[in-house]
């Protein structure tokens, strides 16, 4: 969407088996519209080099200007500013592995006889641990939602408790629909990434602000709705889906980390996702109760979390353990 006083931006046609390859990941994968269009930045991209450089479509793209095309990005960025390296090996590892589902398929459809990416390593990536909050700075975050005591205030709050006591993915709380409410309001069910159902369990604070939410949702609906907002938990009147977008969502905790004292860069809905995480593992979690939860397909994904409860562990025992303190 762009910004508001200017034009959208014209999309570029690339070739149709990019389109084909797009419609594979939806129909057969199950992959999300936000994934969807995540690949299709990234062919567009390479697509658009291609056709920059005068070079060929990005069907018959060669090592060579994969290659090229990988280490131009990568140049770009480190020239945007300082500390960028990883930033950088982040997005050509992400690029790289774009370009690998989209060969291997016209591999696959018999389109190519060979992968240009096979020969290409991915770059080696240093592991970063999630960003996440202490158990009081989500607590501040909370109480500082609740202050105003209006509607928007009641729905903030609801927005919190409910991402903090299941862990959802942001764009899956926006788009709860109103049917993913179990009847006593003590869970829900939610369609994750490729299709894949699970229910989740609401904390007690979480059901109490639900209640408070539902009983005047239907302020955020407008009186002309025909029902395209009307079938979502959190409706919007002014977005194009019909309930709150992620942005708008994002935007709000930004805000909401000022008023709470918190830096606004060390807050967003995934951050509190990695909070829900780390706080339950902290507090004696198993592990794969917390992948089902987070509906991580790997459990090798949810396994980054112990790392930052072991760092935890390790800075208590030097700061607070008396054989562990140097003698004056």
């Amino acid at each position: 969407m762009a910004r508001p006083g200017r034009p959208a931006m014209p999309k570029p046609k690339l070739h149709p088996l990019v389109d084909s390859f797009l419609d594979m990941l939806t129909t057969e994968r199950g992959a999300a519209m936000n994934t969807r269009q995540a690949y299709w930045r990234d062919l567009a991209d390479f697509s658009l080099y291609l056709r920059d450089k005068g070079k060929k479509e990005i069907v018959d793209a060669s090592v060579e200007e994969i290659k090229g095309y990988l280490k131009d990005l990568g140049d770009k960025i480190h020239t945007k500013g300082q500390n960028k390296s990883q930033i950088a090996t982040r997005t050509v590892a992400r690029r790289l592995s774009a370009l690998r589902q989209f060969y291997r398929y016209l591999v696959s459809e018999s389109i190519r006889k060979d992968d240009p990416t096979s020969a290409i390593e991915s770059p080696k990536q240093a592991r970063t641990l999630p960003k996440t909050l202490s158990e009081s700075e989500v607590s501040s975050l909370i109480k500082a939602a609740a202050i105003s005591g209006g509607a928007d205030s009641t729905r903030l709050v609801c927005l919190l408790e409910m991402l903090y006591a299941t862990g959802l993915r942001v764009s899956e709380l926006v788009g709860l629909p109103l049917s993913a409410i179990s009847d006593d309001r003590q869970f829900l069910m939610v369609a994750g990434k490729g299709g894949r159902e699970r229910m989740v369990p609401l904390s007690e604070p979480a059901q109490k602000a639900l209640s408070k939410y539902v009983d005047l949702r239907a302020q955020f609906i407008s009186t002309e709705d025909k029902g395209s907002q009307g079938q979502w938990l959190f409706p919007s009147r002014t977005s194009e889906s019909g309930h709150l977008t992620r942005q708008r969502f994002a935007q709000l905790l930004k805000d909401l980390a000022d008023t709470a004292g918190i830096e606004s860069t060390r807050v967003s809905p995934h951050i509190l996702r990695h909070a829900f995480a780390t706080h339950l593992l902290s507090n004696g979690a198993d592990l794969r109760s917390v992948q089902k939860m987070l509906g991580h397909a790997d459990i090798a994904t949810t396994q980054i979390y112990t790392h930052i409860v072991g760092d935890k562990s390790k800075k208590t025992v030097e700061e607070k353990h008396p054989l562990a303190k140097k003698a004056v």
